[in-house]
């Protein structure tokens, strides 16, 4: 039988990311841990942990941030978005670079999961070897707003830092771009009405743009957001990928992707290690 007749997952769940490092397939991975209950059942979490981690070592963690429902991705691309090849490959290769990773499923309010999670890794932080006071986000694409509602509702220095791929972010300057694609695409956007005022002063930031990006008003609204936050002074890092697609580190390969999704990976590391 061949690979699609095996796997129902969607074709875009199964790519692979471009970049591939060493000890990425030895990480340790302790799936399905449970962290919130609602009435639609149990939503669980995965832990990617580096494989040779010091005895007793409290990590630090990146947590890849979710803003779509998986009853919407589960119908569309047969698996929970935790189940897809690219943030499983993102979370293998956060933990091959020395940090936890936390992948997790949604259910119907992507927003109040993303608050429940972060609660949830704190009071548990002893007992998942992860360091509460040592914990950045990840995310891209449709996934921008949320991590960004979550870093404006995060008491400031919560929250160490964030790298946003490709990331639609905030309607500014009479846009409507986020609302308009939030409806299309159905991801959360409750950041909207926000503005950077809203977000901490001292958290770093990063934003990777990718320069073809297809998605409607999706660099215009990033240019935007990058100008705000230049003007109000935010600890912010751009990087410009000139040739790139939007989801380049899954379909764009090439040296200059796997440089840029080192950055990412480097970004991390610096802020939270």
């Amino acid at each position: 039988m061949t690979e699609t007749e095996t796997d129902p997952r969607h074709e875009m769940a199964r790519r692979k990311l471009v970049y591939q490092a060493p000890g990425a397939e030895a990480v340790i991975v302790r799936r399905d841990l449970e962290y919130r209950t609602t009435d639609d059942g149990a939503l669980t979490m995965d832990l990617y942990r580096p494989p040779d981690p010091p005895a007793g070592a409290r990590l630090p963690l990146v947590v890849f941030v979710i803003g779509f429902s998986d009853l919407g991705a589960q119908a569309y691309f047969g698996c929970k978005f935790k189940e897809m090849e690219s943030f499983i490959g993102w979370a293998r290769l956060t933990a091959a670079s020395g940090l936890a990773a936390i992948t997790y499923s949604t259910g119907k309010q992507p927003a109040a999961d993303a608050g429940a999670l972060l609660r949830h890794l704190r009071e548990n932080a002893a007992s998942l070897g992860i360091d509460e006071n040592r914990i950045g986000l990840w995310a891209c694409s449709g996934h921008g707003p949320n991590a960004l509602s979550v870093l404006m509702r995060e008491a400031p220095g919560d929250l160490k830092c964030a790298a946003l791929c490709y990331p639609l972010l905030l309607d500014l300057d009479g846009s409507t771009s986020v609302a308009e694609a939030s409806r299309t695409f159905r991801f959360v956007n409750p950041a909207a009405g926000k503005s950077v005022d809203d977000l901490p002063s001292d958290t770093p930031m990063l934003l990777v743009r990718a320069g073809q990006d297809e998605i409607p008003g999706l660099n215009a609204t990033l240019d935007r957001f990058l100008a705000a936050a230049v003007r109000r002074n935010l600890p912010i890092t751009l990087v410009n990928h000139p040739t790139a697609p939007h989801a380049f580190d899954l379909v764009h390969d090439s040296d200059a992707s796997r440089r840029v999704i080192r950055q990412v990976l480097t970004f991390l590391q610096l802020h939270l290690a």
